[in-house]
């Protein structure tokens, strides 16, 4: 019998305390599915659950990269210390990520303060493969007190960030047909604030109505009366605010940093947080679970001659797919 790998007692102290070239390593350590990354975990987990964790997803190119950058400079100078987790789709090729926004994060490489990794999804279904989930405990276990996890899209195939985060944001820009697919798509109960980037442009407004009244359909709307001086809430009180900004120029970056506080003090004021982190872990348990039964189930049918005849009988349309599928769950498991 092979001895499980066994992590390494130093490098989970220098992550501990803060030592960023032991969170590289960490996350490295994950991301290629290494034995001994899964141990580093779960020795530092009793250590997390700290860090605000805020997620941001929303269409390419509504600027989420550059809201991000220039919410980062506003957290560095209220002194706090921040993690950036840009999780693009990968490559089919070499499975590596195709986008790299790091490079619209530049202004931050040098801050001790700040760390941020590029990260592919590996093709996970949700935008979050098992390597970013656990790359979001290491930076909360490396003490950054802010978390932002950024993913690409906002369709059904790219929203379990909301399984994931402690505040959501959707980033959308007027004029973007990407973006009124957005609130076509039912994805309007995901977030907990909105952001309409590069909001100099003509239709801004007509945007901001649109989302109005897509909120208010589902009983989510905000109005300026109702947020103007607290916090609003879609969870009990809580009505999602819009909010307009210019990430370019951190025209609105302010106020989002309010409306990010706001949230997290209602949610903690009203016990949400633990009831949406309780909810959070236990949909990752069974996301984990999954991804892993099903490699195991893809290793055990590897060169399977009943397997193979039940694909072969689909494809000549003798058996449906549905009916393949249960007879594989029927075998008995393997010893």
């Amino acid at each position: 019998m092979i001895a499980p790998a066994m992590a390494d007692s130093t490098l989970a102290q220098r992550l501990l305390d803060g030592d960023r070239r032991a969170l590289a390593r960490a996350i490295s350590l994950v991301e290629d599915d290494r034995p001994e990354g899964w141990e580093l975990v779960k020795q530092v987990y009793p250590h997390t659950g700290k860090a605000a964790v805020v997620g941001f997803t929303g269409p390419p190119g509504v600027g989420k990269s550059t809201l991000i950058g220039a919410l980062t400079k506003l957290r560095r100078e209220a002194g706090r210390s921040v993690g950036v987790l840009s999780i693009d789709p990968s490559s089919p090729f070499t499975q590596g990520a195709l986008l790299g926004d790091r490079i619209r994060l530049s202004e931050h490489f040098l801050d001790q303060g700040v760390f941020i990794r590029s990260m592919a999804n590996r093709g996970a279904l949700g935008g979050l493969s098992e390597a970013a989930l656990q790359a979001a405990l290491l930076l909360d276990a490396a003490g950054r007190q802010d978390v932002f996890v950024e993913t690409v899209g906002v369709g059904q195939a790219e929203i379990d960030i909301i399984d994931h985060a402690d505040t959501i944001v959707l980033v959308l820009m007027p004029g973007s047909g990407d973006s009124i697919q957005a609130l076509k798509a039912g994805v309007m109960e995901i977030p907990d604030v909105i952001v309409i980037n590069k909001a100099d442009h003509p239709l801004t407004d007509t945007m901001v109505r649109e989302i109005r009244g897509v909120l208010s359909l589902a009983n989510l709307d905000h109005t300026p009366e109702e947020g103007a001086h607290g916090p609003e809430g879609r969870v009990g009180s809580w009505r999602v605010p819009i909010v307009k900004t210019e990430a370019s120029n951190g025209t609105g970056v302010p106020e989002l940093v309010q409306r990010l506080d706001e949230h997290r003090t209602h949610i903690l004021a009203e016990g949400h947080l633990d009831e949406r982190r309780a909810r959070n872990l236990r949909n990752e348990v069974l996301a984990i679970a999954t991804a892993r039964m099903r490699r195991r189930l893809e290793q055990e049918l590897h060169g399977d001659a009943e397997f193979k005849s039940l694909i072969e009988q689909v494809i000549e349309r003798r058996l449906d797919p549905a009916s393949a599928a249960a007879a594989l769950l029927e075998r008995p498991a393997a010893p």
